[in-house]
């Protein structure tokens, strides 16, 4: 007897549905065909098993299971439980004809137990946009499909449910999430705010201006200066996700695992900080079955990659491409993948091996040369993407024990969304384009008009400070950002002047 269920597989961020044809006939032999990886192959003795331990027998005859399409290579475990369901219908231990109507994933333990799978957001979306009624999966990822509505989420914990399900024995309500009104609870829950840090209002300013105008940004200063603290409050000020966002934000976290066993929409920007070890392929994605990397689980949020220099060479450069492309394309033989990756970079860095060049306070102990060795290991391609450089001085005693509470996140958010509003405005007419910081060159040269006194003062401050010729397009863009934040129609020639001094590392004597 011939059955079809349904499963699904993910690419990249999107699924497509695999037909799992079980046909049960006169003969001894089990056979898996449709390029099955080892995971699936090895589902024959965790699928007996269960059924074992539930009451039902594996058939003693010839059984052979397609998945289909044939030609496209089949990865994981989550296959266990659409391959069980269409054995026991195939040889008659299951009468019912609702297994067409629903898409089925879950890996089985050898007690029959449904345990978690990964890309189940994807997944369920597919099965909707695919006509499906209903979606049976392990009962730990029944909220994050539910995020999907107009598709009946069945939530199981083991084999003998699922079966009872389909047979009619066993009624399970499908689990109904309200995702817009479980959105707006959590949208403004932050765990850190800009009101925990005493000082540091010049660095405050520059991660606003950076939030503003999307800008990325290093921060250079000397170990406890209060870099990383700042960098952790960074999403706290960006205006918040939109439904959209946060969907397309939750799909990534989805494929790659990281939603957790109770995951839902993810309310809040993400905000990543791999170690400095991490290699290539953890950084942009890839793998043999291509997974999201670091920067694709910043997309719509922060990448914080503290001590850069201390960084492979290798894995800086690979994020140059992505950080132009807001996109990062993974090619194998057989497939083509892009993962988006609209993120924010934020990096923080010492300003000499041992981290006192330049600090007020302490001498710097490195020989002649090495400061500079040290800053060429960040290479310039990479700083041209750069827009803002802060140096970040240590905190005095008298700031650090100052009892006057420091503006939160929330009066920083607000002016920052408000420039945002005048972005929005100014690029609706480019649908590609959200914030200055995306601007290509052609059009900073359109919207970024200075006048004579602006052009003169910059002429001057790129002769005088040694700026490179990089640095032009982002002083202007940076500017612009400034003048939206004060309400500006134009670029006045205090905005470039505070422009000016976030490019640090361009300066004569710093890096070259």
């Amino acid at each position: 007897m011939l059955v079809k269920t349904f499963g699904s597989a993910v690419q990249g961020v999107n699924a497509f549905t695999i037909t799992i044809e079980v046909n049960v006939s006169p003969g001894t032999k089990y056979f898996m065909v449709g390029l099955p990886d080892n995971a699936i192959k090895e589902s024959e003795q965790r699928i007996e098993s269960a059924l074992k331990h539930h009451g039902y027998r594996m058939p003693r005859q010839k059984v052979v299971i397609n998945m289909a399409p044939a030609n496209v290579r089949k990865e994981g475990s989550a296959y266990d439980l659409p391959i069980a369901l269409g054995i026991l219908a195939a040889s008659d231990q299951l009468l019912t004809s609702e297994l067409e109507n629903y898409l089925i994933m879950g890996e089985l333990a050898l007690d029959g137990e449904v345990r978690p799978v990964k890309g189940v957001l994807p997944i369920a979306i597919q099965a909707r946009k695919e006509g499906f009624k209903g979606f049976i999966l392990p009962k730990q990822n029944a909220q994050e499909a539910a995020i999907v509505n107009n598709l009946e989420v069945i939530g199981v914990s083991n084999l003998k449910e699922a079966i009872n399900f389909l047979s009619g024995n066993l009624s399970i309500e499908p689990l109904k999430v309200d995702t817009r009104d479980l959105f707006q609870v959590t949208v403004h829950q932050y765990a850190a705010d800009f009101a925990d840090v005493q000082g540091q209002e010049n660095i405050k300013r520059a991660l606003e201006i950076a939030a503003a105008g999307g800008h990325n940004v290093i921060m250079i200063g000397p170990p406890g200066a209060g870099k990383t603290m700042l960098a952790k409050r960074l999403p706290s000020i960006l205006p918040p996700l939109t439904l959209h966002e946060a969907l397309e934000t939750t799909k990534i976290h989805s494929v790659a695992g990281k939603l957790g066993a109770h995951g839902s929409l993810m309310a809040q920007r993400p905000f990543r900080a791999p170690h400095h070890t991490i290699s290539d392929v953890a950084l942009v994605g890839g793998g043999g079955n291509p997974q999201p990397g670091e920067i694709s689980l910043s997309h719509n949020g922060v990448l914080f990659l503290d001590e850069l220099p201390e960084f492979k060479r290798t894995v800086l450069e690979v994020m140059r491409q992505p950080l132009e492309e807001r996109r990062v394309t993974i090619s194998r033989a057989r497939l083509t993948i892009d993962f988006p990756a609209n993120f924010m970079l934020v990096a923080s860095m010492n300003p000499c091996p041992c981290g006192f060049y330049n600090d007020p306070n302490k001498d710097c102990v490195c020989g002649p040369g090495v400061v500079q060795r040290y800053l060429n290991k960040v290479s310039g391609p990479l700083l041209d993407r750069i827009d803002l450089h802060v140096e970040v001085t240590p905190v005095s005693f008298d700031q650090m024990t100052e009892t006057r509470k420091s503006e939160t996140s929330a009066d920083i958010r607000e002016r920052v969304e408000r420039a945002r509003q005048w972005q929005a405005k100014r690029f609706e007419a480019f649908p590609d384009i959200h914030s200055n910081a995306m601007m290509p060159p052609q059009m900073v040269k359109d919207l970024c008009r200075i006048n004579e006194a602006g052009r003169l003062l910059l002429k001057k401050a790129m002769e005088k400070l040694g700026l490179s010729a990089r640095a032009y397009d982002r002083i202007l863009k940076v500017s612009r950002t400034i003048a939206d934040l004060s309400g500006s129609d134009d670029i006045k020639i205090e905005h470039l002047a505070e422009a000016i001094q976030y490019r640090s590392l361009d300066r004569e004597g710093w890096a070259g």
